[in-house]
């Protein structure tokens, strides 16, 4: 793999030592498939020469001042959310895209002068680090109270926007459902060596080891990465596991559910050769992440950032999600989910609140001591 550099995430390299890999963008990806790191580092890199401006990368709204915001998450869904808000209150949003882990550390390194005035995260542990920090404001009640207090900040700082699963992809030619393991532990046996395939440097996967960790402890986890270290194939993002596991070359995969989807919408029915697979009985494999956000503390344009952050959580912005192409769940549980997704209480997923994951600093390390990257 190719190593970009580490990521200061914490303020310390050792404790977080995020290794970010860069790969070019196949050109003949679609939109929707195009997210490889070298986009998602570019945009962070040039947005962070200027951090000082109000100028924003990557998106639009009206001349003028302007909401900023940090995403994390897919363009192409935070697009449409920006979007429906502005023309709901017209009020202008730019959007600079990047990975959620170097978008937060952008925002730690930039502190009260960042001049973002929200962060939407791809998962929560990114949004744990600034609350821990306290550079996230407090959101309104009325905010907090769209969403199940699992699902959103421990300290009211921020609020769970959308959900995805943890799952196993697979091949059926290559290894039948039966002999698919009960629990994710397993696929660091000897038996699956070079069977499996997983994107230790995507940002979805120190969330999925996190989960293991909080289940297990360090000594297990350490153990755990150790052998898929031994077992697994790597890639450099879950987009990429998954169609490696569709095209045939590795038995399975780990991702999160909504990658799978995408893939077989991407792709159609009939060009899609795996299937998902959900570990049962609540295993740590199948941990529910939250995709979250929180308004700055430093920004200036405070009361139409909580509007944009309650957009999110409203039934509008949640019915955006819910019928996106993205594939992800909705926290709001009154608003139905893509039909192609089954009901997330029929997957027997397990569930962490943000603070029992943590903030991915003990966890990374543990991933870089079993020599993942």
């Amino acid at each position: 793999m190719k190593r970009a550099g580490l990521s200061t995430f914490g303020g310390r390299e050792a404790s977080r030592a995020f290794v970010l890999t860069v790969r070019h963008s196949d050109p003949k990806q679609s939109p929707r498939r195009r997210r490889g790191r070298l986009a998602r580092l570019l945009a962070a890199t040039v947005c962070a020469g200027l951090a000082a401006t109000a100028a924003g990368c990557g998106g639009g709204g009206a001349q003028g001042a302007s909401l900023i915001l940090y995403n994390g998450q897919h363009s192409q869904l935070t697009t449409e959310l920006v979007s429906a808000f502005e023309k709901q209150t017209g009020i202008s949003v730019r959007v600079r895209l990047g990975d959620s882990i170097v978008l937060a550390d952008q925002i730690l390194q930039e502190g009260s002068n960042s001049p973002a005035d929200i962060f939407l995260s791809e998962n929560s542990p990114e949004l744990m680090t600034l609350q821990q920090r306290g550079l996230l404001a407090a959101e309104p009640a009325a905010t907090l109270s769209q969403v199940p207090s699992s699902e959103d900040s421990p300290n009211g700082d921020w609020v769970g926007v959308a959900l995805r699963v943890g799952a196993l992809v697979f091949d059926p030619a290559l290894v039948s459902r039966a002999q698919l393991p009960h629990s994710i532990l397993d696929l660091a046996q000897p038996r699956w060596k070079g069977k499996i395939s997983v994107a230790p440097t995507d940002a979805d996967f120190p969330p999925l080891a996190g989960s293991v960790l909080y289940r297990y402890g360090s000594a297990k986890t350490l153990a755990w990465l150790q052998g898929l270290r031994r077992n697994a194939v790597t890639y450099v993002d879950e987009e990429s596991v998954a169609a490696a596991v569709n095209r045939g070359n590795v038995a399975v995969g780990l991702i999160n559910q909504y990658y799978w989807y995408r893939l077989r919408y991407e792709f159609g029915k009939k060009a899609t050769h795996s299937a998902l697979y959900y570990f049962p009985s609540a295993d740590a494999g199948s941990v529910t992440n939250i995709s979250g956000a929180g308004v700055l503390k430093s920004s200036k344009h405070k009361t139409d950032a909580e509007r944009f952050v309650a957009f999110l959580v409203s039934r509008r912005g949640q019915e955006i999600i819910a019928r996106s192409d993205d594939f992800e769940y909705p926290v709001r549980r009154a608003v139905t989910p893509n039909s192609a997704l089954p009901p997330i209480a029929s997957i027997s997923h397990a569930v962490l609140t943000p603070s029992e994951l943590g903030n991915d600093q003990q966890v990374a390390t543990l991933i870089q001591k079993a020599g993942l990257y």
